[in-house]
């Protein structure tokens, strides 16, 4: 008769006392977080796409090293409150499967950080890709002189678009009191008061009388059947900024039947949806819908632009 296969057991089953005195350089600790992740079966997603990614960001994270610190660092002896910082992190991880920039209170957007926590989603876009060149594919010769991020959140992107436009004026708009909490932080982070203002607004109606050159969006867009099967590390985020309706597109069908009334002539409409990109398809099937390309990963952003949604305006009512 054959033996068995040994059974792996987590070192998690030791307290954090035992696994501090035996981890003790950052290599140490890295390698075994990344062990731990990968046999906890984590999901990631929320900035990182593996166990060693995660385990990677979690001890840099907590050592507020940053990503691209000298190899050599490795075998630098942490001090046992940094040991014990990281081995409390990773439990925490694997047991309550809280997403790590919540553990962490941060995470990065385009290139810059940004202040995260329940309240907010996490950061990750690929519209950042489009931040990071100014929307130039658009606006070629003049960047957009106001912008509108719609359903902000924490505020990413229409502070890291203020960042890099460095002439631009940006609304921040929301319908949680509690997200724009979070927004006015990150916007006194970035020290972007006077060019962005955080906006309490059920999408445009907190708005009126105001006109945009370009408006971005990542809203809710999730459709039921995902939204109930998502992993455990997704339902820490807030449900409001997540789910709309048996399609996903409760939201984004009122965005195309009103952003047209608060774009300039010349003004884009930019829109996130997903994996519910089916279903805009074929609810809309005559718009000419632009799906946009991603160097990093990514679907289901569209582009309209206002004349576009002159022409369709009939198929958004």
């Amino acid at each position: 008769m054959a033996n068995s296969a040994p059974v792996s057991r987590s070192t998690l089953i030791l307290d954090d006392e035992a696994l501090c005195r035996d981890l003790i350089t950052l290599r140490d600790l890295l390698r075994w977080a990344a062990s731990e992740f990968h046999q906890a079966g984590l999901s990631h997603g929320h900035g990182t796409d593996s166990p060693w990614d995660e385990a990677v960001a979690l001890t840099l994270g907590a050592l507020h090293l940053p990503w691209d610190v000298d190899p050599a660092v490795l075998d630098a002896r942490l001090l046992p409150m940094e040991r014990a910082r990281i081995v409390a992190l990773v439990r925490e991880r694997i047991t309550t499967r809280r997403p790590l920039p919540y553990l962490l209170g941060e995470a990065f957007f385009a290139g810059f950080p940004f202040d995260v926590d329940e309240r907010v989603l996490i950061p990750r876009s690929p519209i950042a890709e489009l931040v990071e060149t100014g929307f130039v594919a658009w606006f070629p010769e003049e960047p957009p002189a106001r912008v509108l991020d719609l359903c902000t959140g924490s505020g990413c992107i229409g502070i890291a678009t203020a960042l890099y436009l460095s002439g631009g004026e940006v609304d921040l708009a929301d319908i949680s009191a509690d997200a724009l909490a979070v927004a006015k932080q990150n916007i006194q982070r970035h020290d972007v008061g006077l060019r962005v203002r955080a906006v309490l607004s059920d999408l445009f109606a907190g708005l009126a009388g105001q006109r945009y050159d370009l408006i971005v969006s990542n809203p809710p867009y999730v459709d039921a059947r995902d939204l109930a099967t998502m992993p455990a590390e997704y339902r820490h985020e807030p449900e409001l900024a997540l789910g709309a309706g048996a399609d996903g597109l409760d939201i984004v069908r009122r965005i195309l039947r009103e952003a047209r009334d608060h774009l300039t002539d010349d003004g884009v409409l930019i829109v996130e949806v997903g994996n519910s990109d089916r279903h805009l398809e074929a609810a809309f099937p005559e718009v000419p819908f632009l799906w946009l390309d991603f160097e990093r990963g990514g679907q289901g952003v569209f582009a309209l632009t206002a004349t576009e949604l002159d022409a369709h305006a009939a198929s958004f009512a």
